[in-house]
C-alpha cells in the first residue's frame, strides 16, 4: 500500500532532505586520495548527529554504518572499511538515508576522488543524473509508476550505458523503504497513478557495460559481473499538486 503524505509529514521529510543534500556537499571535501571509506562513513555520522538526524542505516537488517560507500564497479551498498583507500580517479558513490523527527529522506551522490580520469566515466555520471532527471520529470498527477521507469531506462541506453535489473528505487517516509518498489526499466502506461502526496526515492544504478551483478561475500556490497564502471544517483521526490517537489537538493 502506497501511504499518502500530510503536509506535516512533508515539512518533516523536507527538513531532513536539505540536511541531507547540505551534508553531500560538503563531503565533496572529504573524498581525497588515501582517504578511508570507513573515515567517510564516520564524517556522515558526525554530520548526521550534528544535525539531529537518525540513520536509517545503521542497525538495519544488521548493518553498521550511517552511509554506503561504493567505489568504481561497486554498484550499491558498498560497507565502509578502513582497509578500502581512496585513489585518484576513484568514482564514489555515497548513499545516506536518515530521518529527522521520525520521517526518512533518503539520497545518493557520485563524486571523483581527484581529477575525472580520461575515459567515459564522466559520461557514465552524467547519463545517471539526466536519467534522474527524466524520471522525476514524469512524477506528474495522473502519470503511471512505470512512466518514470520507461523514462529513466530511455535515457540511459540511449547513450549507450546498462540498466541494473536487480535493485530499484521505492517509496519512503516513516520507513526508510515502503511501497512501491520504483524499477529503473519497465514499459511506460503501467502500475499505480499517481496521486498528490505520494513520495519516492527514484535512484538510477547504470553501468558502463553489462547490467548484470552480484553481491559480493560481505553480504551487502553489490558489484557489475564485468567489472565495468558503475554509476548510482538518488533524490527523494514528492508530488505536490505543482508537479514533484526534490527534497535533496538545495
Amino acid at each position: 500500500m502506497i501511504v499518502i503524505k500530510n503536509k506535516i509529514a512533508i515539512g518533516k521529510m523536507a527538513t531532513a532532505g536539505k540536511f541531507l543534500a547540505e551534508i553531500c556537499e560538503k563531503i565533496v571535501l572529504q573524498v581525497q586520495p588515501g582517504v578511508t571509506t570507513l573515515q567517510l562513513d564516520d564524517y556522515i555520522s558526525m554530520q548526521l548527529l550534528k544535525n539531529g538526524l537518525v540513520s536509517a542505516t545503521k542497525g538495519y537488517v544488521g548493518y553498521k554504518h550511517s552511509s554506503c560507500v561504493s567505489v568504481n564497479d561497486e554498484v550499491v551498498h558498498g560497507v565502509p572499511s578502513k582497509e578500502k583507500k581512496l585513489a585518484s580517479g576513484d568514482l564514489v558513490k555515497i548513499d545516506i538515508c536518515a530521518s529527522w523527527n521520525g520521517y526518512c529522506a533518503d539520497m545518493a551522490r557520485c563524486y571523483f576522488v581527484g581529477e575525472a580520469p580520461h575515459n567515459n566515466a564522466k559520461a557514465l555520471v552524467q547519463a545517471a543524473q539526466e536519467s534522474l532527471d527524466k524520471g522525476i520529470a514524469q512524477m506528474k498527477v495522473g502519470n503511471r509508476l512505470t512512466d518514470i521507469s520507461s523514462a529513466i531506462q530511455q535515457s540511459v541506453e540511449s547513450k549507450g550505458f546498462g540498466v541494473i535489473r536487480d535493485f530499484a528505487g521505492h517509496g519512503i517516509g516513516k520507513r526508510m523503504h515502503e511501497d512501491p518498489e520504483i524499477l529503473n526499466y519497465g514499459e511506460p502506461g503501467k502500475g499505480p497513478v499517481l496521486q498528490v502526496g505520494m513520495a519516492f526515492a527514484i535512484e538510477p544504478m547504470i553501468t558502463a557495460g553489462s547490467y548484470e551483478v552480484y553481491v559480493t561475500k560481505d553480504g551487502w556490497t553489490v558489484k557489475t559481473k564485468d567489472k565495468s564502471l558503475a554509476a548510482h544517483v538518488e533524490d527523494t521526490v514528492v508530488l505536490t499538486e505543482n508537479g514533484p517537489e526534490i527534497l535533496t537538493r538545495l
